[in-house]
């Protein structure tokens, strides 16, 4: 039976523990050229002294003009591949093993980096059209601006790649009826509105041939059911993805539902009712905070990973203490969270970077 600090090897690499930082975007840390700063570098490698088994890169924009914040990485150049490079060497330094997750932001692309957004068709928001439809020659264009995006974190010296396809970006737009709909080979049912990430998919493992380096996907659970969320998960094994990251997707009418006694958000309930369904292993995350949350789902088969956001930014000891019976240092969950602002002033994450 595994437990949190079981190993596990996928795609022949051994992750020493099933504690995952998952990739939290760290706005104004760099600018509108989109380099990784010392700031990435130093808390990348503090977060991996701390101890997880698995980090991933926040999200690098694949395109310019597909950005989520004027301010977000890139890796549309190959001018990226130095700054993401020396994340990974920081994070190997400590035996951590380093995927880099790769983003589209679609119909989410801020104003000041494109005029018109673009999404799997036209989106309008308080009757203003603020997305238009992807035209078959920007998709493929798009699925290459991924394919070489691959490249460059490969030659960045990454352990393996994850696809972001969750939280309503590009790729979750494609596989959401609420917002996908194409009356073309890309849009209408699930087969057809997963064409387009099947087929990034099949790229990027043309070009990763023979090399053991992990790919994953964050998918949204809810897509916008989480049935749905369930036939997505399958037809991404069969594509070939290594490893799943379940998070949030586009939301429909309702949201999953918890059964009475899940001491979990619906979030964590959706991973765990797709590790029911899939033989790949499978990331949870989502308001895990404490060693007791996160032991409870590996040694219980409900997931193989748990992603500890919160846990590994306020905690520096947090893996430590998960070893033994101490307390764990939690989020205040403060009114305004500093973290997304000036994390160098919230109160937990500063006693993070005065533990270098």
């Amino acid at each position: 039976m595994a437990d949190l600090f079981s190993s596990i090897i996928i795609k022949n690499k051994t992750i020493k523990n099933r504690i995952v930082l998952p990739p939290v975007v760290r706005f104004g840390w760099s600018d509108s050229k989109g380099f990784v700063s010392e700031k990435h570098i130093k808390h990348y490698g503090l977060i991996a002294k701390n101890g997880p088994g698995l980090i991933i890169i926040e999200a690098l924009a694949i395109k310019k003009n597909g950005r989520l914040s004027p301010d977000q990485l890139g890796i549309w150049s190959d001018e990226y591949i130095e700054g993401i490079r020396k994340i990974t060497e920081a994070c190997h330094k400590y035996g951590a093993i380093v995927t880099a997750q790769i983003h589209h932001a679609g119909l989410k692309t801020h104003s000041s980096v494109s005029n018109m957004a673009l999404a799997p068709s036209d989106y309008y928001k308080d009757g203003r059209k603020v997305a238009r439809t992807l035209t078959i020659k920007e998709i493929e264009d798009i699925q290459e601006a991924f394919v070489m995006a691959v490249d460059r974190v490969i030659k960045a010296g990454v352990d393996g790649i994850e696809i972001h396809g969750a939280h309503g970006f590009l790729i979750s737009q494609f596989m959401s009826p609420v917002v996908n709909k194409r009356d073309d080979d890309y849009g209408g049912d699930i087969d057809n509105r997963a064409r387009f990430s099947v087929e990034i998919i099949k790229k990027i493992k043309n070009i990763i041939g023979n090399k053991d380096l992990i790919l994953g996907y964050r998918m949204g659970g809810n897509e916008p059911t989480i049935q749905d969320g369930i036939k997505i998960a399958k037809v991404l094994e069969n594509a070939g993805i290594d490893l799943l990251h379940v998070s949030s997707g586009i939301e429909g009418d309702t949201l999953p539902e918890p059964p009475e006694g899940f001491d979990y958000n619906w979030i964590v309930y959706s991973g765990t009712e797709i590790k029911k369904n899939i033989s790949i292993p499978l990331i949870a995350v989502n308001g895990i905070r404490t060693p007791d949350q996160a032991r409870y789902l590996i040694k219980n088969n409900m997931s193989d990973f748990a992603a500890v956001g919160k846990g590994l930014l306020c905690d520096p000891d947090w893996t430590e203490k998960a070893r033994g019976t101490n307390e764990v240092k939690e989020c205040l969950e403060c009114k305004e969270c500093d973290w997304f602002d000036e994390p160098e002033k919230c109160p937990r994450y500063r006693k993070l970077l005065r533990s270098a």
